[in-house]
């Protein structure tokens, strides 16, 4: 269970996965990267997350309403990082999206488009979790 999940809510973000997967390559970090959205199929994102047993992390990218970072992490006990993406408010309102989770379903929220610093911070928890 050392892999990376990046789970993107549509092929529009596939920029700022490319950042988080540039990250992980350079590291040798194993990881996936899918395009599931929250609303359009929700369905296949609970059944992914249910057949994920070798993720240790997830990095859930997302504009808008960015539901799917909360999403995730009120359906697994993993860490979630979200990367919020600008939109028609700069990204601000993903970014709001992300932070303002409800008590007992937490995420990790990096800078708008920010891809790098999730990576990071999936290596950094990858670490911790394997000492």
């Amino acid at each position: 269970m050392n892999k990376v999940a990046i789970v993107m809510g549509s092929k529009s973000d596939q920029a700022v996965a490319d950042k988080a997967i540039k990250v992980l390559e350079a590291h040798d970090i194993p990881y996936e990267a899918r395009v599931i959205s929250a609303h359009r199929s929700p369905e296949a994102l609970d059944k992914y997350l249910k057949e994920s047993d070798d993720v240790a992390v997830i990095i859930a990218i997302a504009g808008l309403s960015a539901a799917l970072p909360g999403i995730i992490a009120s359906k697994t006990e993993k860490p979630v990082i979200g990367v919020p993406v600008s939109g028609p408010l700069m990204g601000m309102d993903a970014l709001l999206s992300m932070v303002q989770m409800p008590p007992g379903v937490p995420v990790g929220v990096v800078g708008i488009e920010n891809g790098e610093n999730a990576a990071l911070l999936a290596l950094r928890i990858l670490k911790a979790i394997l000492k």
